[in-house]
């Protein structure tokens, strides 16, 4: 069997939304991801926004594939403690309509944000450029995010150059994903053939990015954000928990129900492998960490 046949009968996770959502609930409990993404965003963003407001009454920030809002609003605090006289313009694009209604609630209990005004958009980043495109609009942003979410576009060269066109002069583009030397950049490596089962590209990481950045000529900076997952679960026939992990590593839904015994012993051994993981008290140690890239506008 190839293996563009048997990623066919493979479903992606993305089409079931709530259950992406039981996965990644999942996945941020057993890992160290938004940690490492909040002493990033403590440690280093400030350094990063500090230019964005020069010359500004108001800025402008676009949050691409958001969520239910917890990281933004992280960004949003560090961005006024920055620049603390500025009103905030936000748009958040994110498709999920749980998300959504999470990222909305979160705010309504967040007495100290009466500096931003937010503008939902349900949508995909490619229908919000369509719908920009079609609007012509001219407005600039100081500030984009993209985190976590190239994973879920066609093309992500041609999502980075919108957004990057859509900067303001000394405006600032971060990227977030797995870096390429994280046990899930090996396990695309390995499988991203058979586990890529939709036409959106999913086995995709930083160090994609950073070729196709480099191809192009645009400069970037980047940052390593280490951080790990605890997947000891897997790896117990059956167990409930660990069949959700194994679904949000594949991206693939029921993935140890529907995959080939081949694919899923190869996948099993690769989680578990050095180059993946390490053994500790028992347990299995997913590399899960992660790359900031930093785009600037400087004209």
């Amino acid at each position: 069997m190839s293996k563009v046949t048997m990623a066919s009968f493979l479903n992606s996770l993305v089409n079931n939304d709530s259950r992406y959502l039981m996965c990644f609930q999942l996945f941020l409990e057993r890992s160290s991801e938004h940690q490492c993404m909040k002493d990033f965003i403590h440690q280093q963003l400030p350094h990063i926004l500090d230019s964005v407001g020069d010359g500004k009454s108001d800025l402008n920030v676009i949050g691409v594939g958001s969520g239910a809002g917890e990281i933004d609003l992280e960004m949003l605090s560090v961005l006024h403690q920055k620049h603390p006289g500025l009103m905030v313009d936000m748009e958040v694009v994110e498709p999920s309509s749980l998300q959504l209604h999470s990222y909305r609630d979160l705010v309504s209990k967040k007495p100290d944000l009466d500096y931003v005004t937010f503008t939902w958009n349900e949508m995909t980043s490619s229908e919000f450029e369509e719908r920009w495109k079609l609007k012509r609009s001219t407005k600039k942003a100081d500030f984009i995010h993209m985190i976590e979410m190239l994973y879920f576009v066609k093309d992500p060269g041609a999502t980075i150059s919108f957004f990057q066109s859509l900067l303001n002069k000394n405006g600032k583009l971060l990227i977030i994903l797995a870096s390429g030397e994280s046990g899930w950049g090996k396990v695309c490596q390995s499988y991203k053939d058979q586990l890529c089962c939709t036409d959106i590209i999913q086995c995709v990481t930083t160090g994609d990015i950073k070729s196709i950045l480099s191809t192009k000529g645009v400069n970037f900076h980047s940052y390593e954000l280490p951080s790990q997952m605890d997947i000891s679960e897997c790896f117990i026939e059956g167990d409930e928990k660990g069949e959700l992990l194994l679904d949000f590593l594949t991206q693939v839904q029921d993935f140890s129900k529907t995959a080939s015994p081949e694919l899923k012993d190869g996948v099993l051994d690769l989680l578990r492998h050095p180059d993946c993981s390490v053994q500790s008290n028992g347990k299995v140690i997913f590399n899960n960490t992660l790359e900031a890239i930093v785009i600037a506008q400087l004209n």
